[in-house]
Parts: C-alpha cells; structure tokens; sequence
C-alpha cells in the first residue's frame, strides 16, 4: 500500500516499531502504571501507518488512542490494524488535524510528518495545560522546535538507539 517509504525489513524494525517503543517506554514507563493511566489520552498526528502511535498502544494498552491521518487508505489502514489487533480505545480520524474538534490530550505525538513547521503550531494546539508533546525528529530540528513552542518547558532531548541524528524531544505545556 505504499504506507512508508521505508522497505528494508531491518529498517522497519529499527526506525519504526524501535522508534515507537523507545517513545512509549519513556511516556510511560513499566511499572509507573497509575490508578490514572486509563484517563491518559494520547493524539498521534500525522500516524501514516501507525507510528509510533499502535506500538505506543500495544506498550500501553490502558490508554485511549486517536490516531490523526488525512490520506483516506492510510486511515482504513489503521482502522483495520486495529481491528485485527482487537484493539480497543481507539479512535481514527481521517481528516486534517486543523479540523479535529475533540479537546485536548494528555499526550501528543508527532513524528515523520510533511511541512514539520506549520504542523507543529496545531500539535501544540492539542497538547492538553500541562500534557506532553512528544517528537521523534532528527537532531537539527530541535532549535527549530523549541523556537516555535515558546510554552512549553523541553526536557533534555533522549538520543534514539540505533541512529546517529534521531532524538526524542519531549516538551511540557506550560499554560
């Protein structure tokens, strides 16, 4: 289906599902469940073919998913993932995220998007007072991102195992 243009099955593994579960074992990390974690709400933006936002679902299963993709097969795609996954909690919506009228989450993620600085304005948009947002980008762009999200606070950003540029960058809503 074309999904990614990424093809080498080691590839595959490393840059997308080891991406994913590097970001899902730092959002939310083993043994730090909580009696609040099935109210943890998280929006994947741009999800393409589900990363990282069905790895960071199958690590958490408690949480409630929404995938945003705007390309009408890629969000089928993710609607029957998660059906043949049995997944539950998960919510696809296939339109562009400037039109995505549910509220906030507690966590955003953004990763391998198009035009990465205009889509970055609306991710912040979604990120709930006090959620995280959370990015999978390469190691340059990180100036860029914390120029264009003066309200949030960065943590130092985690380098991704297996790559050479990649960081996950995760900034903090400061209302």
């Amino acid at each position: 289906m074309n999904l990614t243009a990424i093809r080498q099955p080691e590839e595959i593994v490393t840059r997308h599902f080891g991406e994913s579960l590097f970001a899902a074992r730092h959002l939310f990390p083993a043994g730090v469940r909580t009696d609040h974690s099935s109210d943890q709400s998280v929006i994947d933006l741009g999800s393409g073919a589900g990363f990282p936002g069905m790895p960071i679902k199958i690590w958490a299963p408690e949480i409630t998913l929404t995938l945003i993709e705007s390309t009408q097969k890629k969000a089928t795609f993710l609607r029957e993932v998660a059906r043949a996954l049995t997944l539950t909690n998960i919510n696809v919506f296939s339109g562009r995220a400037e039109h995505h009228s549910n509220s906030s989450a507690q966590v955003v993620t953004l990763r391998a998007v198009e035009r990465f600085e205009s889509i970055l304005p609306t991710a912040t948009n979604l990120v709930a007072p006090k959620g995280r947002l959370a990015i999978l980008i390469g190691e340059a762009q990180l100036a860029t991102v914390q120029t264009l999200t003066p309200n949030f606070m960065w943590t130092s950003p985690k380098p991704v195992p297996l790559s050479s540029t990649r960081i996950l960058a995760i900034g903090i809503h400061q209302p």
